[in-house]
């Protein structure tokens, strides 16, 4: 179950999703700001979940070469956005952020790694 996956598309598009999410977030537009503000997340640590995108971009695409690093990648991801959804409940903030991103993309993570390994 933890080889390569089945179908690599969805595997590579949750990358472009990572990567597009890191980029943006070099200069985070209000959203992504209104989110981590929201969280309570210290501005000198923002940086950090730069870093954890572009390393879980970089598992993902090297994953779909070397079996079990991407769906250790993958299954990371969702842990990185369970952890997210901790914190927006934690912090009360549930606002259209919570919904749109961070369940959306645990969503997504998710379907991902059922869709990839699936047999």
């Amino acid at each position: 179950m933890t080889g390569l996956p089945h179908t690599w598309w969805p595997t590579a598009l949750l990358a472009l999703v990572l990567f597009g999410d890191a980029v943006m977030s070099l200069k985070p537009p209000v959203f992504i700001q209104r989110c981590l503000e929201g969280v309570n997340l210290p501005r000198d640590w923002w940086w950090i979940l730069i870093a954890v995108k572009l390393l879980a971009t970089a598992g993902l695409l090297v994953g779909l070469e070397y079996p079990g690093i991407a769906f250790a990648t993958n299954a990371a991801v969702i842990a990185y956005f369970l952890c997210a959804v901790y914190a927006h409940i934690r912090a009360q903030f549930l606002k259209q952020e919570f919904w749109l991103n961070c369940l959306g993309m645990l969503t997504f993570s998710t379907a991902v790694l059922v869709f990839s390994y699936a047999v």
